[in-house]
């Protein structure tokens, strides 16, 4: 089985400027491409999970995610980065319209995408990791059995945070990666 660096996608691979569905829009995170590199020469299938509401809430189709995900997975591959694959939940319990207003199993907290990404892609959670920017990105990864997660964000005390690790960026959580390169891999996933 494999192993997986599992993404967010907005707040972790693009700047999050809610509902973007526009190559225009989009704004890769200052050291993503850095980090997928160096977690794909460790042995990690970067795959990225992400809660699309705003399919749900009707501000834009499946159709303009998709074509947002094939320009995305195009700039990926520019960077030497191979995004095994892309799980999205368009659903929204309460704000959904029509068919999208559900709750779903693949909605973050709920650990559904990964799961999935699990039986389609043949991960071994408990050698993955995640890297979220919401404690609904880490619930979802502890609840899935994700061996490590980790939270990027400003705003959140780390004190209230289920994430084993917490930084300020992506830059800082790559650089952090780069670093524990360096010791032994029975390090990696060791938890205090």
């Amino acid at each position: 089985m494999r192993r997986a660096l599992f993404l967010d996608r907005d707040g972790i691979v693009n700047v999050d400027r809610h509902y973007v569905y526009r190559p225009e829009d989009f704004e890769f995170v200052e050291g993503i491409f850095d980090l997928c590199r160096d977690m794909q020469a460790l042995g990690y299938a970067p795959v990225v999970v992400t809660n699309q509401a705003g399919i749900g809430r009707g501000y834009y189709s499946e159709a303009d995610f998709h074509r947002l995900t094939d320009w995305m997975l195009a700039r990926f591959g520019d960077a030497g980065v191979r995004v095994e694959g892309v799980y999205f939940c368009p659903y929204h319990p309460e704000h959904g319209v029509g068919a999208y207003r559900q709750e779903s199993a693949c909605r973050k907290p709920n650990p559904g995408m990964l799961l999935q990404a699990r039986d389609e892609l043949g991960v071994n959670l408990a050698d993955s990791l995640l890297i979220g920017d919401k404690e609904s990105d880490i619930e979802a990864a502890q609840r899935a059995g994700v061996g490590m997660s980790i939270l990027v964000a400003h705003d959140a005390p780390q004190s209230t945070s289920r994430a084993q690790l917490r930084f300020e960026s992506v830059a800082a959580t790559g650089a952090w990666i780069r670093q524990a390169i360096q010791m032994p891999p029975t390090h990696f996933f060791e938890k205090g």
